[in-house]
């Protein structure tokens, strides 16, 4: 059974799960990648964050298009902005036809809104098999917990 994990990771936290998760279960793994640069500091990190979360922002990926069909699995990874999952997870599942597929949801945060951010992805994914979700709070401040989280939720997944 093939599997890809697609994330997109702002400040390194949705990577570092993403990439735990791949090694775990030996799966494919692709980072997205915009050509729009949102800003990394302060207030205007976050007002720019939701601001494209609330207006339906899909930002223009630079990734290799990727052949979803050699995939049973897909794992979608994303940092939680404004309660939803971010623009350019928003232009993946725009860009791609998901259909039929085993679908499993993770999210980082800084502290909350995981549970409508998943509802809001399965809402957008409709039309597959959607396996489980898990959230991680601030993955690298709590390094061994959170690795040790993954792994055990990837290997349930491989099941």
């Amino acid at each position: 059974m093939s599997t890809l994990v697609v994330y997109f990771s702002f400040t390194g936290s949705t990577k570092f799960v993403a990439e735990k998760i791949a090694e775990t279960i030996g799966a494919d793994i692709t980072e997205l990648k915009t050509s729009k640069n949102y800003p990394t500091e302060g207030f205007r990190k976050y007002f720019w964050g939701g601001k494209s979360v609330i207006f339906g922002d899909e930002p223009k990926l630079i990734n290799d298009p990727i052949d979803l069909n050699k995939y049973e699995t897909i794992i979608i990874g994303t940092p939680i902005w404004a309660g939803s999952f971010t623009p350019p997870i928003k232009s993946f599942i725009s860009q791609n036809k998901i259909q039929g597929k085993r679908i499993a949801l993770f999210a980082s945060h800084a502290g909350g809104g995981a549970q409508k951010c998943f509802t809001k992805l399965k809402k957008e994914l409709t039309g597959n098999e959607f396996l489980c979700e898990i959230d991680f709070v601030e993955p690298k401040k709590s390094l061994e917990e959170n690795l040790s989280k993954a792994v055990s939720w990837a290997k349930g997944l491989a099941i």
